[in-house]
C-alpha cells in the first residue's frame, strides 16, 4: 500500500494545539505535531475498540508490553524483560516522575542545551535544580557535539540525574557510540541515574543509527530509566501513550512510587493505538521515514539558496530543523519576524535556552506543498525587510 503523506488535511476547530495556537492566517510550524494521517491500521484498532460499550480504568496491557520489548530486541539488540517496562501517559509526564523518584529538593540536574523546553520546567515542577552543559557547534562537521570537560566539571555531589535526549530536540543530533560510553562513564563514575528521552529514536536518517544508552553496558542499564514512545513517530501525541524502561528494580519501585497519586496510567484506546503501531505500522514508517527525509534535504536545499543568512545543522534525525537567524539581523526575534511578516510560526528559539534567542525550530513534518509555501513566504519575508 502507498500512503499519501502529500495529502493537505485541514485540521482547523479540531482543538489542535498546533493549529489554533497562532491566528488563522498563520502557517504553524512550531510544536513537534506532525499533519500527515496516521496509519489506517491505527484507526482500525481503535474503532475494534469501540465496540466494547465500556471504557474502565486499563491495566499495561501485556500484547503491548511484549511489542515493546520485542522492538527493543529487533531494533537495537537491547535484551530487556516485561517486568522491565511500564507505561506511562508522555514523556515529559515521564522524566517529571523520574525526577520526583530519584531527587529530594534542593538538589539538581544536568541536561545538555539548546534543550526541549520542558527539560527547564521539570526541575522546577519538583523543586529541584538545574545544571546546563551547553553544546558547542563545530562548524567542519556542521553538528552540535558536547562539551565534555564543562559536563564533569559542573557534576556535584548535589547533582544526582543527568537527563539526556537523544536523538536531540532542537539539533537533530544522533549522538554516537563514542559519545553515549563517554556519558555513560563519567555518570557511572559520579554516580548520576541516566533519564534517557528517546521520543525520536524512530526517526533517524540514512547513515545514522540510535543506539539506546542503557543497552550500552548491564551497568548503564541499571542505571537509566529510558522513555520511548510511538507518539512522534506514528502522529498520535494526543493519546498519551508511553513507556519508561527501567531494569533496575530498586529504581523501578521508586518510579512505582512517584506515579502514586499523579497517574492513572494509559488509556484503553491509547493502548489499542500503540499496539496496532508497534505491531502493523512497519511499512507506513518506512514510508513515513522517506518523506521525511526528502522533506529535510528540500528544506536544506531551499535554505542554503533562498536564506543563504539562515545557518542550519545537518539533521541526522527528528523533523526538527534548528535556524540560527543571527546572520539576518532582524530588528525584532526571528520568532516574532517569521509570525509577523511572513505569516509562518516557528518555535523561538529563546525557549530552548537563554542564548538562543536568535534562533527557531522549524518542524517539517507536514505535506512538501505545505512546507514549500512556508519556506517561499519566509524568503519573501527576507527580502522585502
Amino acid at each position: 500500500m502507498k500512503f499519501n503523506f502529500d495529502q493537505i488535511i485541514d485540521r482547523h476547530n479540531t482543538n489542535s494545539v498546533k493549529w489554533e495556537y497562532f491566528p488563522p492566517d498563520v502557517l504553524p510550524f512550531w510544536v513537534a505535531d506532525t499533519d500527515f494521517a496516521v496509519d489506517p491500521a491505527i484507526i482500525q484498532s481503535i474503532q475494534k475498540r469501540l465496540e466494547h460499550p465500556i471504557f474502565g480504568y486499563s491495566v499495561d496491557d501485556p500484547e503491548l508490553i511484549n511489542a515493546i520489548v520485542q522492538r527493543m530486541h529487533n531494533f537495537y539488540g537491547w535484551e530487556i524483560g516485561a517486568e522491565s517496562v511500564i507505561l506511562v501517559p508522555g514523556i515529559v509526564s515521564g522524566f517529571n516522575f523520574a525526577i520526583r523518584a530519584v531527587c529530594k529538593p534542593g538538589e539538581n540536574i544536568i541536561f545538555q542545551t539548546p534543550a526541549y523546553p520542558p527539560f527547564f520546567h521539570a526541575p522546577q515542577n519538583n523543586q529541584v535544580g538545574s545544571v546546563l552543559n551547553p553544546m558547542r557547534f563545530n562548524p567542519e562537521s556542521d553538528l552540535y557535539e558536547i562539551d565534555f570537560a564543562d559536563f564533569e566539571s559542573k557534576i556535584t555531589p548535589e547533582t544526582k540525574m543527568f537527563l539526556l535526549c537523544n536523538p536531540q530536540n532542537p539539533t537533530g543530533r544522533v549522538l554516537s557510540k563514542t559519545e553515549l560510553e563517554r556519558l555513560g562513564n563519567i555518570c557511572l563514575e559520579r554516580n548520576l541515574v541516566i533519564c534517557s528521552d528517546e521520543i525520536h529514536s524512530d526517526i533517524v536518517y540514512s547513515g545514522n543509527h540510535h543506539i539506546p544508552i542503557a543497552s550500552l553496558s548491564p551497568d548503564l542499564a541499571q542505571q537509566s530509566i529510558t522513555f520511548i514512545a510511538p507518539s512522534k513517530t506514528f502522529n498520535i501525541p494526543g493519546l498519551s501513550c508511553s513507556a519508561a524502561i527501567i531494569q533496575n528494580e530498586a529504581l523501578r519501585k521508586d518510579f512505582r512510587r512517584a506515579l502514586a497519586g499523579f497517574s492513572s496510567g494509559v488509556s484503553c484506546l491509547a493502548q489499542a493505538a500503540g499496539l496496532a503501531a508497534y505491531t502493523q505500522g512497519a511499512e507506513w514508517h518506512r514510508q513515513l521515514s522517506a518523506y521525511l527525509e526528502d522533506n529535510r534535504n528540500y528544506l536544506l536545499d531551499f535554505v542554503h539558496r533562498e536564506m543563504p543568512a539562515i545557518k542550519t545543522t545537518e539533521i541526522q534525525a527528528t523533523f526538527l530543523s534548528w535556524m540560527d537567524c543571527s546572520g539576518l539581523q532582524l530588528p525584532l526575534s526571528p520568532q516574532k519576524f517569521f509570525e509577523e511578516k511572513a505569516k509562518v510560526g516557528l518555535n523561538d528559539g529563546a525557549a530552548f535556552g537563554e542564548e538562543y534567542e536568535n534562533f527557531v525550530r522549524l518542524n517539517f513534518g507536514t505535506s512538501r506543498a505545505t512546507l514549500t509555501e512556508a519556506l517561499e513566504k519566509m524568503a519573501e519575508a527576507i527580502n522585502r525587510s
